[in-house]
């Protein structure tokens, strides 16, 4: 990997952005606090934090979150843009456009979809997270990782890997978190943050939508739907959906299990794993991708017609 092109480029950049893609998870937006920081405390340099889209109120914890921009200028150009767990160019949404007219660009990311569109791209499609693979850059370029850097990293490795409960949590993880704990870094705290502090009408609103979940292929296949109304009706956010896939996916029949939400009345987000099947590959059909277990894509459909299309497709590609 071309971790010392990084540090060059970072040396020789004023103007600095770094973002992850729309809608930032944990590993997403833990990444980019603790690449803030880490480029702070090493190089001196204060650079742009730039949320597309909505952030969970699960993260508002992390460090130097409240350097975060939420809106930007298009006729900016950055001397470096810096993307973090960002699978596909799109995926940055708008703020596309900024890393198209950067004067250069470092991709960093372990989704094995990702197709190298950076300048510099480090790409760990083995690593549990985007968090995993900036620990090992930082290792190997002898980088101080400050508290506060660790905290978004564990953030980021805790929540890619379920709580160290997913397929993707190997001897690395470990071996990189009990780095980040003789740092410093309080486990407890983190894990309350990321999943024990949800609002009543969260909890509610998952309930609902499991309630209503649907069945396919003797129960091999769980899913279940979210409409706009449904959001509403709960005065939920972007984040209410979080989790609810891998609630379906751990019933003890189910192979595959998705959710469709509901973006307008032309276009459905799908969000998909699995036990043993390649989601990846099913999401592919629709210009989605991920990991193996765990991937997404937009239909450009309505709910109905996405699932069953879907549904198809998972009957072709995985039972036909």
């Amino acid at each position: 990997m071309k971790f010392n092109q990084l540090e060059e480029l970072i040396k020789n950049s004023k103007k600095i952005l770094i973002v992850s893609h729309i809608n930032p998870d944990g590993d997403a937006i833990g990444s980019v606090c603790s690449m803030y920081t880490t480029i702070y405390d090493n190089f001196k340099k204060k650079s742009d934090i730039l949320v597309v889209g909505h952030l969970p109120n699960s993260y508002k914890f992390l460090p130097n979150i409240d350097k975060a921009e939420f809106k930007f200028d298009d006729s900016m150009v950055y001397d470096l843009v810096i993307t973090l767990d960002v699978a596909a160019l799109d995926r940055l949404s708008n703020a596309k456009i900024l890393f198209e007219k950067a004067k250069a660009t470092i991709n960093i990311d372990h989704h094995k979809t990702n197709n190298e569109f950076g300048n510099i791209n480090v790409v760990k499609g083995s690593a549990s997270s985007t968090g995993e693979v900036l620990l090992e850059i930082y290792n190997e370029q002898n980088w101080k990782i400050s508290l506060d850097s660790a905290i978004g990293l564990y953030t980021a490795i805790l929540t890619d890997t379920g709580g160290f409960r997913y397929e993707n949590t190997s001897e690395n993880v470990f071996k990189s978190a009990a780095q980040l704990v003789k740092i410093g870094i309080n486990p407890n705290e983190i894990y309350k943050h990321c999943y024990e502090l949800k609002s009543k009408n969260f909890v509610m609103f998952q309930n609902y939508c499991i309630n209503k979940a649907e069945f396919a292929h003797n129960d091999k296949i769980a899913y279940s739907t979210v409409y706009k109304r449904d959001i509403e009706r709960f005065n939920g956010e972007e984040d209410f959906t979080d989790g609810l896939v891998e609630i379906l996916r751990a019933i003890e029949t189910t192979d595959i299990a998705f959710l469709a939400k509901e973006i307008d009345s032309k276009t459905t987000k799908i969000s998909m794993r699995s036990k043993k099947s390649d989601v990846a590959e099913i999401c592919s059909v629709y210009g989605g991708g991920g990991h193996t277990f765990a991937a997404g894509c937009t239909i450009k459909t309505n709910i109905e017609g996405a699932v069953k299309r879907m549904l198809k497709t998972i009957e072709e590609k995985i039972y036909g």
